[in-house]
């Protein structure tokens, strides 16, 4: 089912405005950790792409607030010469976000599946925005037709999860449809206060057989990473408050346009586009992918 563009873009403009909820120094050193290993895998890669793509044209397709792309390029992107697109009015506080950070950025206001852009770029950045798309795969090509020879697209999508996981995100979705942001935020709290509960109790349960009717492997789950992965997402770290995991809980629920792919179909895209594959990192939460275009 395709849903009102609009409702993508509320909900991000909102969440992203709340910047209280997701720019603490914890949240940023866990992103900008796990940004790290998905894309690069360590420092020194980070590092390395980083110096040899000094002068160069980046996308940053789907910006947000600039909080992923800040965080994953740093300093570096005064050397680049870098462009945030979003087809919500986060664009301003992204640019407020740059400024505040002594980064040297443009933004324009703009979908990344329709947009026809006069410049092409080396890198395109797209972090969990495909997705949110209508299309994603037309979204996907348009972003490559606006690549230039050799350069690199790198996006991260979500991955299809077991089938009761599926389900119960779809039907906290589906509730939440029709309810204000705030409303819904509101909402979420005491799903993510449950999570919290069963976090904190740091519980083992140990899994002797496969579950093939439910998608659960064998093995050794903490309690509240087993139903978070098989039954329903309900963020957890100790690390974090409530309203940064709730956030994050907001970030699944709320969109309305939310796509899940199976790691075939995403490949898929790679081939139909004739793209090199550079770096194809799968987890249970989605799929990462750098490729460079011939």
């Amino acid at each position: 089912m395709d849903y009102p563009s609009s409702n993508n873009e509320n909900c991000f403009s909102y969440k992203w405005d709340r910047q209280e909820t997701y720019d603490s120094e914890a949240m940023r050193k866990k992103t900008y950790q796990w940004l790290v290993e998905r894309y690069f895998g360590t420092e020194k890669k980070r590092s390395g792409f980083l110096k040899q793509n000094r002068g160069k044209k980046i996308l940053d397709a789907g910006c947000g607030s600039g909080f992923s792309s800040s965080l994953l390029f740093g300093k570096a992107l005064n050397q680049m010469k870098y462009l945030g697109v979003d087809n919500s009015d986060s664009v301003l506080t992204a640019r407020e976000r740059f400024n505040g950070l002594g980064l040297i950025g443009n933004f324009i206001k703009k979908s990344i599946t329709t947009m026809r852009l006069s410049n092409k770029f080396d890198i395109i950045f797209c972090e969990g925005v495909l997705h949110h798309t209508s299309d994603p795969f037309r979204s996907f090509k348009n972003l490559v037709s606006h690549l230039k020879s050799y350069g690199q697209i790198m996006f991260y999508v979500y991955r299809k999860k077991a089938p009761i996981r599926e389900y119960s995100d779809d039907f906290i979705r589906g509730k939440l449809k029709g309810l204000s942001n705030e409303e819904s935020w509101n909402k979420l709290i005491s799903l993510t206060k449950l999570g919290k509960t069963l976090g904190d109790l740091n519980i083992e349960v140990p899994i002797n057989d496969n579950i093939e009717l439910l998608g659960i492997p064998k093995g050794k789950y903490n309690l509240q990473r087993l139903l978070y992965w098989f039954f329903i997402k309900m963020f957890y770290d100790k690390n974090l408050s409530i309203d940064e995991m709730n956030h994050i809980n907001f970030d699944w629920y709320k969109p309305l346009k939310c796509h899940r792919f199976e790691i075939e179909e995403v490949e898929s895209w790679i081939h139909r586009l004739k793209l090199k594959k550079i770096r194809f990192v799968t987890e249970e939460s989605g799929i990462t992918v750098v490729a460079q275009k011939s």
